[in-house]
């Protein structure tokens, strides 16, 4: 199969990039290299490609070049939308740039993808964000951490859409343009409401990627800063669970195109930003992890995210398979093994 995938040397990506490519695709990676160290995902995938029964080609370019994303999908059978603007910080500063990222650069691919001799299908990352604060459901603060009162098992896709933040509108507007580009064009499409992912090559920075800019820090002695009281929690996603969610509904398109999905690691796989992972930290480092700075909640942020991934289970047939402490080993593994690109 032939696949483009936007943002392809980023985190996700590269991490996609190398499960098809040992499965013998045709893959693309579309991509501006603009985030620090994609150059060095890339140069991974090559070795990768090299070693693997699939091919690998790089498209240098930015999804905002609307005839550069038009001739990259002319001969894709799938494209995986990825490249995104990802922090809600960042898109605070500067709202313009990332509406132009997030927004435009979907329309860009949905047009791209909609004018193609034979229209590729369309897998969109969106974000946990499309739901924005949630201040409507009722929490419980307990001493490491806040959950839900009422939704044991998290929230569901029916949950009300509230964008927040520039960040959460632009891929709120991307998350709603790929549904109805199916609804509307008939494009084969599949959103994916994600939360909190992670895993190896993850260069994960403060406000962006936490859990692994907490690896890195720990590991490289750099300041650990926490915004809010650390009790915020999150279900946390290993990118190999991630990436068979994206597998299983390419395979499955003309039963769930259209269709909207919440990935996550469910209420199996949740943790509280410091006040529970500051201990797992700790004991990975066989010493103290401590944090050197405390300041005030950011715009955005939810005392607790937790998705409910019961639709994807039904009708994906999936569910996460790496548990939390092994995903956990697996990212300080990785980090420990490859310090020279953080030191």
């Amino acid at each position: 199969m032939r696949i483009l995938i936007t943002g392809g040397a980023g985190f996700i990506g590269c991490n996609l990039a190398k499960r098809l490519l040992e499965r013998g695709d045709e893959v693309t990676i579309y991509d501006n290299l603009s985030r620090p160290r994609t150059p060095h995902n890339l140069e991974w995938l090559r070795e990768i490609a090299a070693n693997s029964p699939g091919s690998l080609r790089e498209t240098i370019a930015d999804i905002r070049d609307a005839d550069a994303m038009s001739a990259a999908a002319r001969s894709a059978d799938a494209i995986f939308h990825l490249a995104s603007q990802v922090a809600v910080t960042t898109s605070v500063k500067n709202p313009r740039e990332d509406f132009e990222i997030n927004a435009l650069g979907t329309f860009n691919v949905l047009e791209a993808a909609r004018l193609a001799p034979t229209p590729p299908m369309v897998i969109y990352a969106s974000t946990n964000k499309v739901y924005g604060g949630m201040e409507e459901i009722a929490i419980v603060e307990e001493p490491t951490r806040y959950h839900y009162r009422d939704l044991p098992a998290g929230v569901p896709e029916t949950q009300p859409l509230d964008f927040h933040s520039p960040y959460g509108c632009s891929k709120g507007a991307g998350d709603q343009y790929v549904r109805d580009y199916h609804r509307i064009y008939g494009l084969r499409t599949v959103v994916f409401r994600q939360s909190a992912i992670y895993g190896p090559r993850q260069f994960g920075v403060e406000d962006q990627g936490w859990a692994a800019h907490f690896v890195i820090a720990a590991q490289t002695g750099k300041p650990i800063s926490i915004y809010g009281d650390g009790k915020q929690v999150r279900d946390m996603l290993y990118v190999d669970d991630l990436i068979d969610a994206y597998l299983l509904s390419l395979e499955q398109m003309d039963k769930v195109a259209g269709q909207i999905y919440n990935i996550g690691g469910s209420a199996r796989n949740t943790l509280s930003i410091w006040r529970e992972f500051q201990p797992m930290l700790s004991r990975f480092a066989g010493q103290p992890v401590e944090a050197a700075h405390y300041g005030d909640w950011r715009p955005g942020d939810q005392p607790v995210c937790i998705l409910d991934t019961g639709k994807a289970e039904r009708e994906l047939g999936w569910t996460p398979r790496v548990g939390l402490d092994d995903g956990m080993q697996r990212l300080w593994d990785w980090v420990k093994a490859n310090k020279t690109l953080f030191e």
